[in-house]
Parts: C-alpha cells; sequence; structure tokens
C-alpha cells in the first residue's frame, strides 16, 4: 500500500501503482473520490490516520463512475459507517445491481500482445475487482451538478468508459476518473491517452468528451501519476496518441 500523497491542496491520492482513490478536505471534513478496488478497504483508516483523520471525519463518496475497481469499498463504508454514497445517473443501474458493463473491445489481444496486462489482471483478482459490488444505498447526481460535499466539485458528463462517467472538477484539481489515464492498465504506456478499448462502452465517445473536460492545473486520474501540465496539454496529447 502507498501512503496519501499530496496532489494539490486539500486532494491527497491513495491507493497502488495501479489503481487510485482520492480523498479531497475541506474545513476539516472529507470526501473520498472513488474507492480503489473491493480489496482496497484495509487502505483506508491507515490512509485517513496518515493525514490526521478518521472514518468519522468523511461526509460522503463520490464515485466518477461504475466500475468495480472505482466502486471498491464504497458499499462497505456506507453500510458500516453510514456514509452517503453518490454516483452518476448513467451508471447508477450498475452501481445498485452489480451487473458490469459490456465494453466494445476484447483484452485477449492485450493479454497476448503485453504482458503488462497480466499484471493489472492478478491485481484486480486478488482485490476482487473482476465484479462490482453492488452499493444499494447510493444516491445519484446529474450532468452539471455542484456537489454539497467536502470540496463541492462540479460533475461533467463525459461518457463514452461508461454510459454516465462523470469528471469532478475541484477548486485546484480535476479528478478526472476514467475519462484518461497517464498509465494504460493493459499496455504500460505512459502519459495522458485514454482507457484501452478493451474497457470503454464506446472508444468514439470517450474522444469526443475529452473536449469536455474542464480547465485545470492539476488532473488527478484513475490510472497513473497526476498530470500537472494543464488539461489543455492533456488533451492535445491525448489527441495524438488516439485510440488505445
Amino acid at each position: 500500500m502507498n501512503q496519501p500523497t499530496r496532489i494539490a491542496d486539500g486532494v491527497h491520492r491513495c491507493g497502488t501503482d495501479l489503481v487510485n482513490w482520492y480523498v479531497v478536505e475541506e474545513g476539516g471534513r472529507l470526501t473520498i473520490v472513488d474507492c480503489g478496488a473491493p480489496g482496497y478497504w484495509p487502505q483506508l483508516d491507515p490512509s485517513l490516520e496518515a493525514l490526521g483523520r478518521g472514518r468519522e471525519d468523511i461526509d460522503a463518496v463520490v464515485l466518477t463512475h461504475g466500475d468495480s475497481d472505482h466502486v471498491g469499498f464504497a458499499e462497505r463504508l456506507r453500510s458500516e459507517s453510514g456514509t452517503p454514497v453518490w454516483v452518476p445517473e448513467g451508471d447508477a443501474e450498475m452501481v445498485r445491481t452489480g451487473k458490469n458493463k459490456k465494453p466494445e473491445g476484447s483484452p485477449l489481444r492485450y493479454l497476448i500482445r503485453y504482458p503488462f496486462a497480466y499484471k493489472l489482471l492478478f491485481h484486480l483478482t486478488r482485490n476482487g475487482g473482476l465484479k462490482i459490488p453492488a452499493v444499494t444505498g447510493a444516491s445519484t447526481y446529474p450532468d452539471g451538478q455542484r456537489l454539497e460535499v467536502p470540496g463541492h466539485p462540479l460533475a461533467v458528463h463525459t461518457p463514452g468508459h461508461t454510459r454516465g462517467h462523470c469528471v469532478l472538477q475541484f477548486e485546484r484539481v480535476l479528478l478526472a476518473g476514467d475519462a484518461l489515464c497517464t498509465l494504460n492498465p493493459l499496455t504500460g504506456r505512459r502519459g495522458p491517452q485514454l482507457m484501452p478499448k478493451a474497457f470503454n462502452v464506446d472508444t468514439a465517445q470517450t474522444l469526443e468528451s475529452i473536449e469536455r473536460l474542464p480547465d485545470a492545473p492539476v488532473i488527478g486520474v484513475g490510472h497513473g501519476d497526476p498530470w500537472t501540465e494543464g488539461t489543455a496539454a492533456a488533451v492535445e496529447r491525448v489527441r495524438e496518441v488516439g485510440p488505445t
């Protein structure tokens, strides 16, 4: 487990070298953005303790989308601590039922060509990330809503990776979920790029959604290191790389 890393004032990256989740602090209260894989549950308390906080300081969990490696420990935190969980409207069904999406591509060709793909497969298998852990009491948020949670992020709908995927614009940072990544979880390639086709429901739509990304100096992603050269430069790099 990695120790929390500050990526902007009040925003901390947690997780592993393959999957990130985030803690956002405002006025001593916390928002958890995404929850890694289900097996990341043991990371929660030590990560909060490293920040001088505890579970009692968490006001909400906000998910960028409904994939298993982002829903992670959300239901366990909700059921054990009563923490509200917020999900994008378009992904509500997959989060509440645990039904996986149907991506447009197959992971098989990545497993044949890229040894790195096995690293992710083994990691998710070991951490319960092959199936979405249903969140039975999740609430929803729409495109364009400013959420009344610590950090008060603006939700921007960026479909393509999932139908309901949203990025969250905080004052100091954009938490982009899987609208883009800086570490391709199947090929191992680094730098701003789209998620691989095997993980998208509509890759062409992900390219269109990139144009909706709000401007921010720092972008935190679900997979890879934070991008610190601004949104415009990230979008340009994604266009250059194209579908992955």
